[in-house]
């Protein structure tokens, strides 16, 4: 059996000793599958650049009002309740092990590094290269230094390319405190990990649930749909959010993607079933992952909301550098 680079620990029912599993969900996907993937993909053409704005957030939002900016991709400010929360921070130029092949960014991060607040703490839901840029993290290691909090062996990613980022790796499950009152829970996901050939599952990916006296903020990550029993659940645990933070892009082809990126009337599904009373949109016009046009994600996701019968003004689609304002 392959030996375990980041994490070393007792079997579980999600971890196998080796590798990490979500009990019936399988997005593993064969090299052949890939072949086969680029050998019919019928990728549309994006624009080599689509310019987003640039937001300057405040140093902090008091009480239960809530104001989260969109970075770009999975990229967002959570600001609430005196509290700033960076997820998934990516500033590189490509989503890739390497700079000079890979996704490449079509719009400047929507929040320069320069312009974020001191920060709480930094949320990474896991080791894909276009959710941990570790440079990002090394470079806001020295100049907003604050807790990394990330699933289980991801830690051990981030060490070793950095001594000083202060990363540290929870089990799903986990709870959190952050400041009085505000704490994260770690939750599942339908998705993977790798950060090369071999490495395959054997960090933890999550979704999180950031906790406030006004009600709860669920950040999902990127997941598939599966059979959307963990939605359900976290409803069930929680109560219903505020605010859902779900991806709508990089999902075709489906039969290639289904179980790992959901499709925009999943996006809904899900807002639905967590029991979101808004939601905002991410992980769609700054990489092109995948085969669809930079925007068709928004357009399906009005298709699908006026399908389901949700008011489109509760879903939210938010250009790099524009930000959400809401009250609880």
């Amino acid at each position: 059996m392959a030996r375990n680079p980041y994490y070393q620990g007792p079997r579980s029912d999600h971890f196998d000793g080796t590798r990490f599993f979500l009990k019936g969900h399988v997005a593993d996907k064969s090299l052949a599958e890939l072949w086969r993937w680029r050998r019919e993909s019928k990728r549309a053409a994006w624009p080599a650049w689509a310019p987003g704005l640039r937001d300057v957030p405040p140093a902090r939002v008091e009480g239960a009002r809530l104001r989260a900016a969109t970075i770009g991709h999975a990229s967002v400010l959570i600001q609430t309740h005196g509290v700033n929360l960076l997820v998934d921070p990516v500033y590189a130029r490509r989503a890739s092990p390497v700079q000079f092949a890979g996704p490449k960014r079509v719009n400047d991060p929507g929040v320069a590094m320069d312009d974020l607040p001191a920060l709480d703490a930094i949320l990474v839901t896991h080791n894909h290269y276009d959710h941990m840029d570790l440079a990002a993290l090394s470079r806001l290691a020295r100049s907003r230094p604050c807790r990394v909090i990330a699933p289980l062996g991801n830690d051990a990613i981030m060490k070793r390319h950095d001594a000083s980022i202060a990363a540290e790796a929870h089990d799903w499950g986990a709870r959190l405190a952050i400041a009085p009152g505000v704490a994260v829970h770690l939750t599942p996901a339908c998705h993977w990990s790798s950060r090369g050939l071999r490495d395959r599952r054997m960090a933890l990916w999550c979704g999180f649930v950031i906790e406030t006296p006004a009600g709860a903020i669920y950040v999902a990550g990127d997941t598939g749909w599966h059979d959307g029993a963990i939605f359900s659940a976290l409803r069930a645990r929680h109560g219903g959010f505020r605010l859902a933070v779900i991806p709508i892009g990089a999902y075709e082809p489906r039969w290639f993607m289904a179980a790992q990126h959901v499709a925009p009337h999943e996006s809904v599904a899900i807002m639905q079933a967590v029991g979101a009373r808004e939601a905002l949109a991410c992980h769609w016009g700054t990489f092109q992952l995948t085969d669809e046009a930079i925007d068709a994600p928004p357009r399906a996701l009005g298709e699908a909301l006026a399908q389901a019968g949700v008011d489109p003004a509760l879903f939210h689609v938010k250009r790099p550098g524009e930000a959400l304002a809401l009250t609880f």
